[in-house]
């Protein structure tokens, strides 16, 4: 039997970040740049998308839409959920992942951060779990069972630490070069296709 499957969701089911995409279109780019810049050094994966949330103005309903419209996922993603019912761990919103997923027409399981609109600014709310030990952020490891074998699928920054406690890992873009630097292992994916593909071989 395959170990369980976790899927990071911006960039790694999307083709691109939807809080980037939502981030360019409705809030300051320049807040956007300059907290991107602050991430790898003193700022937190969590302060940074709060700061970004608070620029965004724009009415919630015209922002959701706004997204269904535009996104993309990558290929194979209601197959790979057929086949292997894999959670979504996401740094991002639950708000903005369940639109979309509804309009896929793929019901999964999802664990997100959840974000309301203001008319002053758009307030993120993170989950209450406890500092990693490892990287000192409250990072994805709080919310996944590490304990036990697992197949891990992500591309950024959020999907850094968690990825080095899964036994089998899926990287992409900022991930696999990072995990590169480290001479950790993993295999490349393309789509959601690729996943499945190669989980089926085991």
């Amino acid at each position: 039997m395959s170990p369980t499957l976790y899927l990071d969701w911006d960039g790694t089911v999307t083709a691109r970040d939807t809080l980037h995409m939502v981030i360019e279109e409705f809030g300051d780019l320049e807040v956007f740049q300059a907290m991107e810049a602050e991430l790898e050094r003193e700022l937190s994966l969590d302060e940074v998308i709060a700061a970004e949330m608070r620029t965004i103005t724009a009415p919630f309903a015209e922002v959701i839409d706004w997204l269904v419209e535009r996104v993309t996922v990558r290929a194979g993603l209601r197959e790979l959920v057929a086949a292997h019912d894999p959670v979504i761990v996401s740094a991002g919103f639950d708000e903005f992942i369940q639109p979309i997923l509804e309009r896929e027409g793929v019901v999964a399981r999802v664990v997100a951060n959840t974000v309301s609109a203001h008319p002053d600014g758009w307030i993120a709310t993170f989950r209450d779990t406890p500092l990693c030990a490892i990287c000192g952020q409250r990072c994805k490891r709080g919310v996944i069972e590490t304990a036990a074998p697992f197949a891990y699928a992500g591309d950024g920054i959020s999907d850094r630490c968690v990825a080095l406690a899964a036994s089998r890992v899926f990287a992409r873009d900022g991930l696999r070069r990072w995990l590169d630097q480290r001479g950790a292992a993993y295999e490349g994916f393309g789509d959601m296709d690729d996943v499945r593909r190669a989980l089926a071989g085991d």
